[in-house]
C-alpha cells in the first residue's frame, strides 16, 4: 500500500499507467464490437417481444453492472428490473414471472446461486439470455441465447479484479438498450416522459413547447412613443419589449436597463431611439438549455424566439420564470 512512498514515481509514469489501462479496455471493447454476431440480434428480438419485463440478474461486480443496465433499459422505454442473485435464493426469486425474460450477467458463469435461479426460470418456461465469457459454463449451457464476451485479461495488475470484463458487460448492455430504442422509434418526447425530473429536460424540451405567443407578446413598432412602450412592458409583465418592423421582424429590444440609461429624456424618445439593436435570440428549434445559456451569458431574463434565428419573424418569448416552472435553471 505504501509502494509510492518507498520509490519516486513521477506524474508522467502515473499518467502512462492510466493510459495503458484505458487503452487495454478500449481494445477489449473494439474486439467486443467486431465480435457481435446473430446472437445479439436474437437477444434484441427476444427482449422486444417480451410481454413482461427483462429481469437482469447478477452477483458482485457483475450484479452492479446488471443493476445499471436494468435502469438504462427502463429509462429508455424497455421495461426492466434488477434481481440480486444472492437475494433471489432467499425469497426474491418471486420477482421472476412467466411473461419475463431472464438476463444473467456472470463473467465465469459458474456461481452457485445461478443454478437455483435458472431452474426456476426453466420451470416457468422463461427464456434466458446469458452474458458471459465462458461458453462452457452452466449459465451458458442453460441459456437459450448466449452473448459471449471476448477473452481479455482484466486490467488489474493481478488479472483478478473485475475491470475489463465489467466494462464489456456495461457496453454490451448499453448496446442492447440503444438498439431497442432505435427499433422502437423512441422520440425525445418519449424519453422526456420517462425523465420528468432532473436536468434532462434542458436537452429535450424545445422552447416552442412552452414559450409565450400571440397577444401575450410585448411587441411594438419603432415609432412608438416611450410612454406607450412603458405601458406595454408593465401590462405584459416580462420586463422587456420587442421592437418589430412591418414584417414582424425583430429589430431591437427594450429592457429595464435601456430605460434607466435614458434618464430624464425618456419621455421625448421613441422605441427606436431607446432600443438595443441586434439582441440575442433563439430559433424555434432551440432547446431549453439554449435559452438558459443565452440568459446566463447575456445576463438577461427574457429572450425572443424567431421563426429563423437569422432575421426571422417573432414567434414567441421565453422568460426565466418559464424555465423555473419547468424545474430548469
Amino acid at each position: 500500500m505504501d509502494a509510492l512512498a518507498e520509490r519516486a514515481v513521477d506524474d508522467g509514469e502515473i499518467i502512462a499507467m492510466g493510459r495503458r489501462a484505458i487503452a487495454t479496455e478500449a481494445e477489449a471493447l473494439w474486439s467486443l464490437a467486431h465480435g457481435l454476431d446473430s446472437s445479439f440480434a436474437e437477444a434484441v428480438a427476444l427482449l422486444m417481444a417480451t410481454s413482461g419485463r427483462a429481469v437482469l440478474c447478477g452477483l458482485g461486480k457483475s450484479g452492479q453492472i446488471a443493476r445499471k443496465v436494468a435502469a438504462t433499459l427502463a429509462s429508455t422505454g424497455s421495461p426492466a428490473i434488477f434481481l440480486h442473485a444472492g437475494e433471489a435464493v432467499h425469497g426474491e426469486l418471486g420477482i421472476l414471472g412467466a411473461s419475463d425474460t431472464l438476463v444473467v450477467f456472470s463473467n465465469q458463469g459458474d456461481t452457485r446461486e445461478f443454478g437455483v435461479i435458472m431452474r426456476r426460470a426453466e420451470a416457468l418456461a422463461v427464456p434466458i439470455i446469458a452474458i458471459t465469457s465462458n461458453p462452457q459454463s452452466p449459465v451458458a449451457a442453460a441459456a437459450g441465447i448466449t452473448l459471449l464476451l471476448p477473452p481479455r485479461s482484466e486490467i488489474c495488475p493481478f488479472g483478478k479484479s473485475p475491470t475489463t470484463s465489467t466494462a464489456m458487460m456495461l457496453a454490451l448492455g448499453d448496446a442492447l438498450a440503444v438498439t431497442m430504442m432505435q427499433l422502437r422509434g423512441i422520440r425525445a418526447s418519449d424519453l422526456l416522459a420517462l425523465h420528468p425530473g432532473g436536468r434532462l429536460g434542458l436537452d429535450l424540451v424545445s422552447v416552442d413547447s412552452f414559450m409565450h405567443e400571440g397577444d401575450a407578446l410585448p411587441l411594438t413598432s419603432p415609432e412608438t412613443p416611450m410612454g406607450e412602450v412603458l405601458d406595454l412592458i408593465s401590462a405584459r409583465n416580462f420586463g422587456i419589449a420587442g421592437v418589430v418592423d412591418r414584417h414582424q421582424r425583430l429589430v431591437g429590444v427594450i429592457t429595464d436597463g435601456d430605460i434607466r440609461r435614458c434618464g430624464a429624456d425618456l419621455g421625448s424618445r421613441t422605441a427606436e431611439q431607446v432600443m438595443t439593436a441586434r439582441p440575442r435570440t433563439l430559433g424555434c428549434d432551440a432547446m431549453a438549455r439554449d435559452a438558459l445559456t443565452i440568459m446566463s451569458e447575456a445576463r438577461i431574463t427574457a429572450v425572443f424566439v424567431l421563426s429563423d434565428v437569422l432575421g426571422g419573424r417573432v414567434r414567441g418569448l421565453v422568460h426565466i420564470h418559464d424555465l423555473l416552472r419547468l424545474g430548469i435553471g
